[in-house]
């Protein structure tokens, strides 16, 4: 079993198909906290040093709000204009110094393995919340965290799934940590569909090919969308050199609820890591769906919580304490409610 505790979690590839279930299984411990039916202050004290030197919203929310919701401060720099980098501090010495004021940095940069080369310099767990289009690892276990809740509805675990990828294969780094996940479990068909110019690097499909999967690689939605869960990305326009190049490859493959009716099973999931693209132009994924109970983007969006929670756990040792620290909610919440 991998050592969690005092780890850095920088790619999936250092886990085995062990250490996710572990993961998944703390995190499915944290709902509780989350939708406010109990508090946990296991983590009082401690400090995350949230470090996001590319734009987020999602990601560097969810995990100050895990990190709050575990009894932790969270100190926050956003921007590499609002840090030393921007006066030629290398990444080792930033994680030098940072470590000292911190008990765990999460960290998010533009540049492929830069979180990698950050961690070499820390004293204490760093999380990699995104380095360029590289990986995206918590993200990647939030989605097989939801791939597993979403399928447990209807008597399903992960294995033996059909499960489509779909959109900007080639850019997004959500869907390559996801299929580096997925070669962990058996007897998967995996669809990947793209425009052929985004299609998935070869390096992943290999991945997955080996692992035993049936792998369908594809431009045409008709006849390709029966499946279990639909996972949809946006044109990364970020990853492009122009709007104009990226402009090519948006609005190609919209998911409404009249494509959803024609060509997809009466079961079948949808997930996006958000941002969706809801500009008439893109329209990747539309709001005629918002009330489509196997919409799952924003339980997805949710669960991010979760697991990012379980890492805090799971790497600062509290894991299997958490029920020592439980305390009553004293305030009136709506989640409290929808549970």
């Amino acid at each position: 079993m991998m050592q969690f505790q005092g780890s850095h979690i920088l790619s999936v590839a250092q886990f085995d198909r062990e250490a996710v279930s572990r993961i998944l299984d703390v995190a499915k411990l944290m709902i509780p906290y989350a939708s406010r039916q109990k508090r946990c202050h296991v983590l009082e004290g401690a400090i995350l040093n949230n470090l996001f030197f590319e734009p987020s919203t999602r990601t560097r929310v969810s995990f100050g709000t895990a990190f709050q919701l575990l009894g932790g401060f969270v100190h926050e720099t956003v921007g590499q204009e609002s840090s030393s980098l921007s006066k030629g501090e290398s990444l080792f010495d930033t994680a030098r110094v940072i470590s000292g004021y911190a008990d765990v940095i999460a960290m998010r940069h533009p540049t492929m393995h830069s979180v990698s080369e950050f961690a070499e310099g820390s004293t204490v767990p760093v999380i990699n919340g995104g380095d360029g289009a590289n990986e995206h690892p918590t993200q990647a276990l939030l989605d097989l965290f939801t791939i597993r809740a979403e399928m447990a509805r209807f008597g399903k675990g992960i294995d033996d799934l059909n499960i489509v990828l779909m959109g900007d294969l080639k850019h997004g780094r959500t869907v390559h940590s996801l299929s580096k996940l997925l070669s962990l479990y058996d007897n998967l068909n995996i669809t990947l569909l793209s425009p052929e110019a985004l299609q998935m690097p070869t390096s992943v499909i290999d991945s997955l090919e080996n692992a035993g999967h049936k792998i369908t690689i594809t431009d045409k939605m008709a006849g390709n969308l029966q499946s279990d869960v639909v996972y949809q990305t946006r044109i990364q326009q970020e990853r492009f050199s122009s709007k104009e190049e990226a402009d090519q490859y948006r609005g190609h493959f919209s998911l409404n609820k009249q494509v959803y009716e024609q060509y997809c099973q009466q079961h079948t999931v949808i997930m996006h890591p958000l941002p969706r693209d809801s500009r008439p132009e893109a329209n990747e994924l539309d709001v005629d769906l918002n009330d489509h109970n196997n919409l799952a983007i924003f339980r997805q969006a949710q669960n991010g919580v979760l697991v990012r929670m379980a890492l805090f756990a799971l790497t600062l040792g509290v894991d299997e304490i958490l029920h020592k620290h439980e305390k009553p909610v004293t305030w009136f919440s709506n989640k409290q409610l929808s549970e």
